[in-house]
């Protein structure tokens, strides 16, 4: 498309022009450092999917968002309110957590001014949620995770829907999982199977270096199932997935009641069933029951010890690397860090300035339908295109590639009169270093991979920034698709 020009109003399809009412929350996606391992380890509980529907209690306290509004010094599990009070208490009582729930009628973000929004924490806990997460909130899950965040997922038995609404918690985290925005390719490396297993008592494996299974919490050796599910692994999409409790009959790739995985620079549990975090107390009317403190079970230990796991405690659990909670620390999980890195999922992930990903058809992309075109009309214009990545800091290989095709109206061959900067900034917006600098004198025909090393910001939350700035007489157009930053 040599010479080609477009007007300022660029044609996208439906998706892509939905991508784009969902710019708020993809832009503070990427300007927002992660959260950071502190001495004070912060944990989110979710109470804003229907964690209380039906007979559900999952909530460390009725004060919301701080539970020190109930008892700011509590010390038996009476003190707050809730069937995961146990769980919230023993905590609290240790001195080195900072707990947070996230209340009825607000929602998941990352990167935003909230209180609540997941930049402030180490750790999100979803106790199993009965309300389907939107499209903005997965990509706030994913982003925080794979920036170094810490998740616990925990499910029940299929068919739980507490709120009637058609969703239970086996179908929303599977959702998750596989239709986020970021990675829908089996980021953790496993799948929540569709079962009600009645009755068991789940035995952990012999590991005895694993953090999870041995933490500072106690040992665990069994867990407990009262109508619950279990996950099936797939070592091959991730392999650091690893189960440390198994159904009795199971073990390997099927029947894993509980495991550990990590994604990005972050660290993910899953527990098959919210029976086990039920303490018995609750609010009035609720007919509960103690999995926590079962005779037969370690259950306390199991999600104590998986919570200071997540949060950054400990050494790494499963068959890979993981970050400490929040923050560029940690060994390293060979991979691909960008989200979205193809444009495939239009306008999220990536921060942008309007119509920058596209799949019009005035250029081709590289591959699939999706690209990002900085520029391009034959008027002063600047295009941004931005997303903000972790490189964890037991990385001693960073790579960071695309693909730029450059076309222009321009003749000169000596002036670069329309340029697009490559650059990195720390999560103050500073530039930390421009990697490269194309202009029109570079337009030629077909696509040209570009890399460059980025080992060096290895432990850094980074920006990557593209900065496309026109003049106003002939157009020039950048056109990037199928970034990467492969890291190992």
């Amino acid at each position: 498309m040599l010479g080609s020009m477009r007007s300022r109003r660029r044609l996208t399809t439906a998706l892509a022009g939905f991508g784009m009412l969902l710019t708020g929350a993809a832009v503070q996606v990427g300007a927002s450092a992660p959260a950071q391992a502190a001495t004070t380890h912060r944990v989110l509980f979710d109470n804003a999917h229907a964690e209380t529907a039906g007979n559900a209690d999952w909530v460390i306290s009725t004060s919301q968002p701080d539970p020190l509004g109930q008892n700011s010094s509590p010390s038996a599990e009476t003190d707050w309110t809730g069937a995961l009070s146990s769980w919230g208490v023993a905590l609290q009582k240790t001195g080195n957590y900072s707990l947070k729930t996230l209340p009825s009628g607000q929602s998941l973000s990352y990167g935003g001014s909230s209180a609540q929004d997941l930049s402030n924490f180490d750790t999100l806990v979803l106790p199993e949620p009965n309300t389907m997460f939107t499209t903005a909130e997965k990509t706030a899950i994913m982003n925080f995770v794979k920036n170094g965040g810490g998740l616990f997922m925990i499910s029940d038995h299929t068919g739980a829907d507490r709120n009637n609404d058609g969703y239970d918690a086996v179908e929303i985290l599977n959702d998750l999982m596989t239709n986020n925005g970021v990675d829908n390719t089996d980021p953790f490396g496993f799948s929540i199977d569709s079962l009600n297993i009645s009755s068991d008592y789940p035995a952990a494996i012999s590991d005895s270096t694993d953090p999870v299974l041995n933490g500072s919490f106690g040992k665990v050796t069994k867990s407990l199932i009262a109508s619950g599910t279990t996950a099936t692994l797939k070592p091959s999409d991730n392999s650091s997935v690893k189960g440390l409790v198994y159904r009795t009959g199971y073990s390997g790739n099927t029947g894993a009641f509980f495991l550990t995985s990590t994604f990005g620079s972050g660290r993910v549990a899953f527990w098959g069933d919210s029976s086990p975090i039920d303490d018995g107390t609750g609010s009035s009317g609720n007919t509960l029951y103690d999995g926590w403190n079962d005779t037969g079970a370690t259950n306390a230990p199991l999600a104590l010890n998986a919570t200071a796991w997540l949060a950054g405690d400990g050494t790494t659990s499963g068959g890979g690397g993981g970050g400490t909670g929040g923050g560029g620390t940690g060994t390293c999980t060979a991979g691909q860090l960008l989200g979205n890195n193809g444009f495939e999922s239009g306008s999220t992930v990536w921060s942008s300035t309007s119509g920058v990903i596209t799949n019009s058809t005035g250029e081709a992309a590289h591959s699939g339908s999706y690209y990002a075109w900085l520029d391009g009309y034959g008027t002063a214009t600047t295009d941004t295109l931005s997303q903000s990545v972790t490189v964890p800091a037991g990385c001693t290989s960073a790579n960071l590639s695309f693909y730029l095709h450059v076309d222009t109206a321009e003749t000169s061959t000596s002036t670069a009169y329309d340029t697009l900067k490559v650059q990195v900034l720390n999560s103050s917006g500073t530039v930390l270093g421009t990697l490269a600098t194309y202009s029109n004198l570079n337009a030629a025909s077909g696509y040209t991979q570009r890399s460059f090393d980025l080992s060096s910001y290895a432990g850094q939350t980074i920006t990557l920034k593209f900065t496309g700035t026109e003049g106003s007489k002939y157009q020039t157009s950048f056109v990037l698709d199928d970034a990467a930053l492969n890291v190992s």
